[in-house]
């Protein structure tokens, strides 16, 4: 199995990825965990993988494009752990999810000669991944130690919006403390939000707190875009106390 993570949206080049994969490997089976990352957000990227990848079964391949370097010196890479494959480019989107797990081996995929200077997804990542699940990741290129870090970043109580969901939800890389209200400072603004278990319990027109699928803080508005409000970006920084 191979899963999809991508920032390319409802576009012919999640498509074409997978008519890639299929000339390689027509047995593949193909599942798109998500394709609407914000544009060259590798932080996003970062947490939706290091959040759901444990939902799947061992084996599976993780194939990963949120790019913002292609066409640059940044190098592409092949993870094996203890249980899963990942092809990514090095640049700290699979830093969080393999500290969880025990690398085995990591290999530099080459980038072909004639290959797309905007479209590695196509030329470089979906084949490296076809070929893993044929069994031949072994032939995918030279090894190496070494891989780029990115940490998401949290110092106490201050975290930072890790994804703006479809909703409008405001996701964010802190827990909850079990308390009923918080003080919140997001960008210029600063309130007392209160927090509610249930969308549904919230009161109308107004920002609230609840925890999310992942276990952390995200700042909503029932029937509403939190995000409309706040206009905070992926990456921006969030006190939560």
């Amino acid at each position: 199995m191979i899963v999809l993570l991508t920032d390319f949206g409802q576009s012919e080049y999640v498509g074409v990825m997978k008519a890639v994969i299929y000339r390689i490997d027509s047995e593949a089976k193909v599942v798109d965990l998500c394709h609407d990352i914000s544009p060259q957000s590798v932080i996003e990227a970062s947490w939706v993988l290091k959040n759901n990848y444990k939902y799947f079964p061992e084996g599976v391949v993780f194939c990963c494009v949120v790019d913002p370097g292609v066409g640059t010196e940044r190098r592409a890479l092949a993870v094996r752990t203890a249980d899963y494959y990942f092809t990514a480019p090095d640049n700290g989107l699979l830093w969080e999810t393999l500290r969880e797990q025990k690398v085995v081996e990591t290999r530099v995929i080459p980038i072909p000669e004639g290959a797309s200077h905007t479209f590695h997804g196509r030329d470089v990542f979906a084949g490296a991944a076809a070929n893993i699940t044929s069994g031949r990741f072994d032939t995918l290129g030279p090894k190496t130690e070494s891989i780029e870090r990115l940490e998401l970043y949290r110092d106490g109580r201050v975290g930072i919006a890790i994804r703006i969901d479809r909703f409008g939800n405001i996701v964010t890389n802190l827990p909850g403390e079990g308390k009923a209200t918080y003080w919140v400072k997001a960008g210029e603004h600063h309130w007392k939000a209160k927090y509610y278990k249930t969308y549904h319990a919230a009161p109308d027109n107004e920002l609230f707190l609840i925890e999310g699928s992942c276990g952390t803080l995200e700042i909503s508005l029932k029937n509403g875009n939190a995000n409309d409000r706040l206009k905070l970006l992926t990456g921006e920084r969030i006190e939560i106390s």
